[in-house]
């Protein structure tokens, strides 16, 4: 067992709230990542559950035990650091064995643990050299090992690859997910990089200034971002936000902006379609529109009646490889386009700009908060709820 529930947790530096009031239920044997830039308070709530810091207000528990104040040795949790923090002087398998031996088990114990660890982490060729002897991968399977070998209800990840190259980060990727599935075990992973969070977490819960933005799978923080903070932070490009007026006129819902013209629902009463739609009750107000890079396509025609259309110039093309991302203004904002190579555009260029309206994103301009809407006559705009 390792659910860990967060009911509350705060911690304060004075008058600086580093986490705030956090709700968080994590289940038994789900690899959750803490997502958010630096500074957002994800690694303070990570030594928090690990007792490494105490909490101004809120509770932990873990299996529903109140382990709030329990030494971070009576926890029974595993902590994964940044610095892998291995023991220079002792070899890999005296370092993957050092917590068993500290509990004093018998030699033969022992040594029967760091095999099967060390078979599991692909280190037994490795068991006699010292740290300065490894790669950097290496390492930091020596410090997971040491983790591993506890048998502990859930571990704690701070940033475990951040001091890895890109492609060996890469490979390391594969290698945690595939020791999750084989192990099981609760896995709460900090980082600031969305791809280790997108590829390895079972649920996102993102942070921002000591705070909860979005929890969700993978594909419904990317698909259905609950904030401008969250659509802002995920995908590479980030979404493309542009300032906009949402309108009621002539029974339609329109987001207007400079260059950006949007009807959001078209569809009739009686579901056929047409340009006869209209939700009663939507006042006017300011938004954020948002949409991201990969799915805007050039268009050389307005359309049929609705179809999202933004008219800019091209700024500047980049060359990614296999695909090309053009920058262009729009109004008085800067979007980004991308597709594959090539895209066929030059700086100067005037462009016309389209997107399925089921990838549009509506945020309230004054909360930052998404704003959902539907097909349908009968359901208004409203507000996405906190998560």
């Amino acid at each position: 067992m390792g659910r860990i529930e967060l009911d509350g947790l705060t911690r304060k530096y004075g008058d600086v709230v580093a986490v705030d009031g956090i709700d968080l239920d994590i289940a038994d044997g789900e690899f959750l990542v803490l997502l958010g830039p630096s500074g957002c308070g994800k690694s303070t709530l990570l030594r928090l559950i690990a007792g490494l810091i105490p909490p101004t207000g809120g509770r932990v528990l873990l299996d529903g035990e109140d382990i709030t104040h329990a030494a971070p040795a009576r926890r029974d949790l595993a902590m994964v650091f940044q610095s892998y923090a291995l023991y220079p002087h002792l070899t890999v398998a005296r370092n993957i064995g050092f917590p068993l031996r500290a509990a004093r088990l018998p030699r033969a114990q022992v040594r029967r643990r760091v095999a099967e660890v060390a078979d599991l982490l692909e280190l037994g060729a490795l068991l006699d050299r010292r740290p300065r002897e490894l790669s950097g991968g290496q390492r930091q399977r020596v410090a997971v090992g040491r983790a591993i070998i506890r048998d502990p209800r859930a571990f704690l990840m701070d940033e475990p690859l951040s001091n890895l190259d890109a492609r060996l980060r890469q490979s390391t990727r594969a290698q945690f997910r595939t020791l999750h599935e084989r192990l099981g075990t609760t896995v709460l992973y900090v980082t600031h990089d969305q791809v280790e969070a997108l590829s390895l977490a079972t649920r996102i819960a993102m942070l921002d200034n000591g705070r909860l933005e979005q929890v969700g799978t993978p594909t419904e923080i990317f698909d259905q971002p609950a904030s401008v903070f969250v659509a802002g932070f995920l995908g590479s490009p980030p979404m493309n936000l542009l300032p906009a007026r949402l309108e009621n006129l002539d029974g339609r819902v329109r987001v207007r902006a400079d260059g950006v013209e949007v009807d959001l629902l078209l569809d009739g009463p009686d579901g056929a379609g047409g340009p006869g739609g209209t939700i009663e009750g939507v006042e006017a107000r300011n938004v954020v529109l948002g949409v991201r890079p990969e799915h805007l396509r050039l268009t050389d025609r307005p359309g049929p009646a609705g179809t999202p259309l933004l008219r800019g110039v091209v700024r500047a093309v980049e060359n990614l490889g296999a695909e090309e991302v053009a920058q262009c203004a729009v109004g008085g904002e800067v979007l980004q386009f991308r597709g594959a190579r090539p895209l066929g555009l030059a700086p100067g260029q005037p462009v016309q700009l389209t997107s399925a309206r089921d990838h549009l994103h509506l945020f309230d301009r004054e909360s930052g908060r998404r704003l959902v809407w539907r097909a349908r006559q009968d359901q208004p705009v409203s507000s996405a709820p906190r998560a």
